[in-house]
Formats: C-alpha cells, sequence, structure tokens
C-alpha cells in the first residue's frame, strides 16, 4: 500500500466575479503573469495540452475545467514527474475564493515541498492582483 502523501491548501480571496477568475484560470496561456516563482512560459500543444517551461525546466499542463462546479484540476508532467493539482473557484460574496489543494510528489523532499508552498503562496498573491486590478 502506498504512503499517503502530504498535502497543502492554498488559498486566495479575490475581489473578482467567479467568471472572471474562472476564465483567467481556465486558459494555461495566462499562468505565466501570475505563476511567476515558478512558469517561464505557457504555449500550445496537442491533445489538450500545453507547453510549459518552468525553472526546472520543459514540461506540458493539462487542465480539466467544469466551469459549472469552479473546477480547474490539472496536471503537469515532466521526464521527472506528473503531478496532479487541484483547485476549486468559489463564489465569496460578490467575489471568489481560489483553492488549490497540492500533493507532494515523490520526487520531492520535505525541505523541496516546503519550499514550493512558500512560493506558492507568492503566486497566490500575484494571481489576486491581477485579477483585482
Amino acid at each position: 500500500m502506498k504512503k499517503i502523501a502530504r498535502s497543502a491548501i492554498k488559498h486566495a480571496d479575490i475581489q473578482a466575479a467567479p467568471e472572471k477568475v474562472f476564465g483567467f484560470l481556465a486558459d494555461p496561456m495566462n499562468w505565466p503573469q501570475y505563476a511567476v516563482v515558478n512558469l517561464r512560459s505557457v504555449s500550445p500543444g496537442t491533445d489538450g495540452w500545453f507547453k510549459a517551461v518552468t525553472k526546472f525546466g520543459e514540461g506540458q499542463i493539462r487542465v480539466k475545467g467544469v466551469e459549472e462546479f469552479g473546477i480547474l484540476d490539472h496536471t503537469w508532467k515532466d521526464p521527472q514527474a506528473t503531478w496532479d493539482a487541484y483547485c476549486r473557484v468559489v463564489p465569496n460574496n460578490d467575489g471568489s475564493t481560489v483553492m488549490f489543494t497540492l500533493f507532494q510528489p515523490p520526487v520531492m523532499n520535505d525541505p523541496q515541498f516546503d519550499q514550493a508552498m512558500k512560493e506558492m503562496e507568492i503566486e497566490m498573491a500575484k494571481l489576486k492582483e491581477i485579477l483585482e486590478g
């Protein structure tokens, strides 16, 4: 039996309509605007995948979105690992709350995962700044 992975939930309360937030996040071409620590570029790929370049190298992203439920789950894959991230955009009065649930992949040790989660906080703040601007 596989050991349960460590998890972290990162969120941002954003003064923007859920439709706006969902629309922005549903297009990975927008992600380099807010994922400023890790993501360098995104370009169209094939079969629903987008090519991406991160500070660690090249990989691919695929978004599995269901707007009706605010679901924006996505998969990242590169030669070292495949990593699923679970994202929700939910109404919060006149705004939205965005939540990412992330699991530590086997290729990351605890300090690396801790650092990645600190970097995610920077990116969530940038997402809020963009969507409220």
